[in-house]
């Protein structure tokens, strides 16, 4: 079983290069997704989220009201800290069984998860390896507000309530920098997938590249 966590700060392309995983043959679960069906309507996560903030953050198609909920967690940590009490077991849930069925199916699972780093996500899911995509944070900001329309303050926010820089690249055993052209960014993921390849082999597993 090989399983590599994929993280980076909000803007860095951690989505581009995941996706271009894919391609390459990995199984690409994102931790991000989990967590919104953690709060889908009717699930337990959803009950729980509205009996710690209140009915006020049900939304008028009688579901969370996401956007609100976000702004209160990124600008209150104790809000925040509340929250991912109640998603990120969810979460962990879900990536730890799609990780098995990669293992079933011979294939290579990669975890993209925003927070690794931040949850000690390295030990949490047994993690052959942390890749990190990279970029300069004021890169990061004019990406999310040129192609997401996203506020600055917004922006600067989650930039907040994520870990900083230097830590990140800490944890890595494998850095992307993502600061040039889509080509040269998928000429790095060719190196990043072969570095991959290498630790798929050496656990005595069959992949699909």
């Amino acid at each position: 079983m090989t399983v590599i966590g994929c993280t980076g700060g909000i803007g860095s392309g951690k989505s581009s290069v995941t996706a271009l995983l894919a391609e390459r043959g990995a199984s690409v679960l994102d931790a991000d997704e989990h967590a919104r069906r953690a709060l889908d309507p009717g699930s337990a996560g959803e009950a729980a989220a509205l009996a710690a903030f209140g009915e006020e953050y049900r939304g008028a198609d009688g579901g969370i009201d996401r956007q609100r909920l976000a702004e209160l967690v990124f600008g209150d940590p104790l809000a925040r800290a509340e929250l991912e009490s109640i998603v990120h077991p969810l979460v962990r849930e879900a990536l730890t069984a799609g990780a098995a069925r990669a293992e079933a199916e011979g294939v290579v699972a990669v975890l993209e998860v925003p927070l690794l780093v931040e949850t000690g996500g390295r030990d949490c899911y047994r993690l052959d390896g942390v890749l990190v995509v990279d970029a300069p944070e004021e890169l990061c900001l004019e990406r999310l507000v040129s192609d997401r329309g996203m506020e600055p303050a917004a922006v600067r926010a989650r930039m907040a309530a994520q870990a900083e820089r230097g830590e990140r690249l800490r944890a890595a055993d494998f850095v992307i920098l993502n600061v040039g052209t889509e080509e040269e960014l998928a000429l790095m993921v060719n190196e990043a997938w072969r570095w991959i390849e290498q630790l798929h082999a050496s656990s005595g597993a069959v992949g699909r590249s």
